[in-house]
């Protein structure tokens, strides 16, 4: 099997498309919070691996390319931001206030936590930014000294947390503010969270486009101040 996906360039990329695609299909069915899509994908993607025990590095071949649709991807959810910006202007203080207290709190959190459970250097900056998209996480965890194949598996888990538990978390704490919901999904499960977002409301995908953005610039100038904590 190894040497047949070593000859496919693409199988990789035709294989993750297709766990996806399974994933949808199983949460239109079910409608069922753990029937997250990108999840689906994960856990079929990891047996496919172990069962034909195919090396990580003989898949990644092929689907290493659609990584590359990663910020281009990012830089799209400025469309529903666009369309929301005189929302952005009447609450601008408080979004950002929002963002912030969010993107603090994921830090000081991290920071316990490595102190608690006696992480490393490298182990503590690795979870750094697990709030933040991929594309950026991974340029900050590489700069920080941290172990990037590590902070990708964290930041993809914390987004797939996010999506499914958010709308549970809204309801216990009755959050029902659109731009409060938004701003909490985008600073707390970056773009697999805005994807839940985004079918909350157009509002909540838009204030969550926008915390994507605003969060992962403010992880960029703090981690480098709180990676020398510890």
């Amino acid at each position: 099997m190894n040497e047949f996906l070593a000859g496919s360039t693409f199988f990789g990329v035709l294989f993750t498309l297709l766990a996806y695609y399974a994933g949808v299909l199983l949460k239109k069915k079910l409608k069922h919070p753990l029937c997250n899509p990108i999840l689906i994908a994960i856990l079929l993607v990891i047996a496919f691996l172990i069962v034909f025990d195919v090396d990580y590095e003989t898949y990644n071949a092929g689907a290493k390319y659609l990584s590359y649709f990663l910020t281009p991807a990012t830089v799209c959810l400025a469309i529903p931001l666009y369309e929301q910006i005189r929302l952005l202007k009447d609450n601008w203080k408080a979004i950002i206030a929002g963002i912030l207290s969010g993107v603090l709190t994921s830090i000081l959190v991290v920071f316990a936590f490595s102190l608690l459970f006696g992480f490393d250097h490298a182990q503590y900056v690795t979870f750094l930014p697990k709030s933040i998209t991929t594309a950026i996480g991974m340029g900050v965890v590489e700069e920080l000294g941290g172990y990037v194949s590590i902070a990708v598996a964290v930041i993809i888990l914390t987004g797939v947390v996010g999506n499914v538990l958010g709308e549970t978390v809204f309801s216990v704490f009755r959050i029902t503010e659109p731009v409060a919901r938004g701003i909490g999904l985008g600073t707390s499960a970056h773009a697999i969270g805005t994807a839940r977002a985004m079918e909350l409301g157009e509002v909540e995908g838009a204030m969550s486009s926008l915390s994507i953005v605003t969060a992962g610039l403010i992880t960029v100038i703090l981690a480098p101040m709180f990676a020398g904590l510890l």
